[in-house]
């Protein structure tokens, strides 16, 4: 059970904690390597080193970290979770299992700072499985320990066995370990009792909540197309969308675009953007306009957006305003709040680090959303890397001229795109010096990264703004959480083109071949995947998201349910009307639970005085018993035979044995009949009473002859 408590401690640390990849395998493998150490080694000269110079090696090295400029949070978990390792291997006795016991339980307290996932709640729950037992195990152990040290013999000379004692079935057997593993019903139950009505009062988790930043490639500030890595295998969760009024069955794939960030400047190798953000902004629980407030007939995407760096919110398209969902608010620490920055995207900060959860309203498709593009802007994207060939001009062109409207020709570019090139993740053209001119005139095969750029700088030589834009498209619909997952391999790019007309402003064109499709798997593995994915939603969505707007919600719920089950009992009416009114309810459960307290209080000490003499007093045929060993002991001692007191009763007689002294033979022959009648449970009737006290007379009159003396009085 202490091996369970410390690996669950150090996997919910671990799994809350932002870690290198490289640490967490260090952690997880010293713990397997720990946990694998037999007890037989506990006292091995090499781990009694290791327990006293591990610790302060690993002090030593933890602090001049810090003084490298590390954080002083990362440190101090990292240290926390290397001591329990260190105490794991190391251990010896219960005093050390206790040890272990409080620091599996700094490391909950820590996991609950740093965020407290799913995995931790499944570690959380096991923790509350164990500790019952652990703790009882741990301090019956101590408890055996600790009178093995007093003295090495038990009452009956005999000695004492302890790893037999601490292997025996017969106190701990299976029904002891049942009884106290169902200790952990009522701390659960207290626990969430405490949780849910415990006040939300928004603290950040007083500022130490950390962030675990999980990067998606291509939505920072610059996308080198030489660096853009393989897109399409990566199935981790980025977001998870629901749109509320598709019809049922849903279908499992969802084409739908999530615009993430754009960029309007290219060098001839990366994109990047030339304005900083602009001071528009949101406060958790108002609504940021993109173009015009929302109405009741703009429908409405629901997202729940991961945590990633940078902090992009992605919105579908037509967007024209964004919500924040999340109304807890913080009263230390930075606000959550939206920022809309340049080129149409929207960041979030604050000190959230789970992700937001927010709502985009989306207009019809009737209503146009212009932009007016002024000359200044339309000069940006327009402008082309003087280094790039003429031949890419030429080719546009080639393609374009033929058309008659800005619209046409941006559709002939993207079809050629899409028809005459292939979609290729491993992007040959990467690593040339001009990487368009080579995808557009060698490789002609590339990932959408090549085919967004190819168009947008072919736009722009025929006089077309255009930028390049970054998001995800589509989702697979999950059956158990009832919403879509849209994953870091449905990342994507494509184009932005602005068309001077009142239709159609910034357009969007894909020219990817057959533009990548949401990633779709099947099989057993997706399943439970998809499964484990619901629950982690659920899990972050009603624990770690469990603030005052849904504890307030909850309590609501609740009071409207207990009228509505008073009207259906008629509890509402009559004489009953005033009993069951809620507050009533609630004054006498609370002075029937003061009156439980003060009747046990006032009760409990007179049973418990009575329960205390009994066990003073003992049973009378014992008392009697002991008595006459008494009397045997005062006996000797008339002699000078007075039984040291760190000698059992047996041992003593058998010394005597040994020195062959004339009373030796009595004496043993009365022991064996103490232990037998004390211990052994052998009644001794009057008879025997009687032949005992005869022969203790006859010990007391005993003269014993000068030359038969033991030595030195013994």
């Amino acid at each position: 059970m202490t091996d369970a408590l410390a690996a669950f401690g150090v996997i919910a640390v671990v799994s809350a904690a932002s870690m290198t990849p490289w640490m967490t395998v260090f952690l997880l493998g010293g713990l397997a390597l720990a946990l694998a150490v037999p007890e037989s080694w506990e006292n091995r000269r090499a781990l009694r080193y290791l327990a006293t110079g591990g610790p302060a090696c690993l002090f030593v090295v933890q602090i001049s970290q810090l003084f490298a400029g590390r954080p002083a949070l990362d440190i101090a978990v990292e240290f926390a979770a290397i001591l329990q390792i260190f105490r794991v291997a190391t251990r010896r006795g219960a005093v050390h299992d206790q040890q272990i016991i409080v620091l599996a339980l700094l490391h909950f307290v820590t996991g609950t700072v740093l965020g407290g996932g799913l995995t931790y709640g499944l570690c959380f729950l096991g923790f509350l499985l164990m500790i019952p037992g652990a703790l009882v195990l741990s301090h019956l152990r101590r408890e055996v320990e600790g009178n093995y040290r007093q003295g090495a013999r038990d009452r009956t000379g005999l000695p004492v066995d302890v790893p037999r004692i601490l292997r025996s079935r017969r106190v701990v057997g299976r029904g002891f370990l049942f009884m106290t593993s169902l200790l952990s019903l009522p701390i659960f139950f207290f626990t969430a009792a405490l949780f849910v009505t415990f006040p939300r009062v928004g603290l950040s988790l007083l500022l130490l909540n950390h962030a675990r930043p999980g990067r998606m490639v291509g939505f920072s500030d610059r996308v080198d197309l030489g660096e853009v890595g393989v897109l399409r295998n990566d199935p981790t969760v980025a977001l998870r969308f629901d749109i509320p009024d598709l019809p049922e069955p849903r279908p499992t794939k969802n084409t739908l675009r999530f615009r993430g960030t754009a960029f309007d400047n290219y060098n001839g190798h990366a994109w990047s953007r030339a304005l900083r953000e602009r001071p528009i902004d949101a406060e958790s629980g108002e609504t940021l306009s993109l173009f015009r407030r929302p109405d009741g007939w703009d429908r409405k995407v629901s997202i729940d957006l991961e945590t990633i760096d940078p902090p992009v919110v992605f919105l579908p398209p037509r967007a024209i305003a964004v919500e924040l969902r999340i109304q807890q608010k913080t009263v230390l620490g930075e606000r959550l709040r939206l920022v809309r920055g340049a080129e149409g995207e929207v960041r979030y900060s604050g000190t959230d680090s789970h992700g937001i959860r927010y709502d985009a309203y989306v207009a019809g498709d009737r209503e146009p959303i212009v932009e007016t593009l002024s000359q200044e802007e339309r000069t940006r994207y327009l402008e082309i890397p003087e280094t790039m060939p003429t031949r890419i001009a030429d080719l546009a062109h080639e393609w374009a001229d033929s058309q008659s409207t800005p619209y046409l020709k941006a559709k002939a570019i993207e079809d050629h795109l899409k028809r005459d090139y292939r979609y290729d993740t491993a992007s040959p053209s990467g690593g040339h010096p001009e990487p368009i001119d080579h995808f557009l005139f060698e490789s002609k095969r590339g990932h959408c990264e090549f085919f967004s750029t190819a168009m947008a700088i072919m736009l722009r030589e025929i006089g077309i703004p255009s930028r390049n834009v970054t998001g995800f498209i589509g989702g697979t619909y999950n059956r158990f959480g009832r919403y879509y997952a849209v994953r870091q391999g449905d990342a994507h790019s494509w184009v932005e083109a602005y068309l001077d007309d009142p239709i159609h402003g910034w357009a969007t064109f894909d020219p990817t071949p057959n533009s990548p499709q949401p990633l779709e798997e099947t099989g057993a593995y997706v399943y439970l995947r998809d499964w484990i994915d619901a629950l982690s939603q659920r899990w972050n969505r009603y624990i770690v998201g469990y603030d005052l707007k849904t504890q307030i919600h909850l309590f609501e719920n609740l009071s409207r349910r207990y009228h509505e089950l008073r009207a259906a009992t008629h509890a509402d009416r009559g004489a009953a009307e005033g009993l069951t009114r809620g507050p009533v309810v609630v004054a006498m459960l609370l002075a029937f639970a003061i009156g439980s307290y003060v009747w046990k209080r006032t009760t409990g000490p007179k049973k418990n005085r009575s329960a205390t003499n009994v066990r003073k007093g003992g049973h009378p045929k014992l008392e009697a018993i002991s008595a006459l060993y008494r009397h045997l002991e005062l006996a000797l001692t008339m002699h000078g035979l007075s039984r040291p007191p760190s000698l059992p009763p047996l041992r003593y007689a058998e010394r005597l044995a040994e020195q062959a002294h004339p009373l030796a033979g009595n004496v043993l022959a009365l022991t064996h009949r103490y232990i037998e009648a004390r211990f052994g449970g052998v009644e001794m009737n009057a008879a025997d009473r009687r032949d005992f006290e005869q022969r203790i007379k006859d010990i007391r009159a005993y003269k014993a002859p000068p030359s038969s003396c033991m030595r030195d009085g013994k």
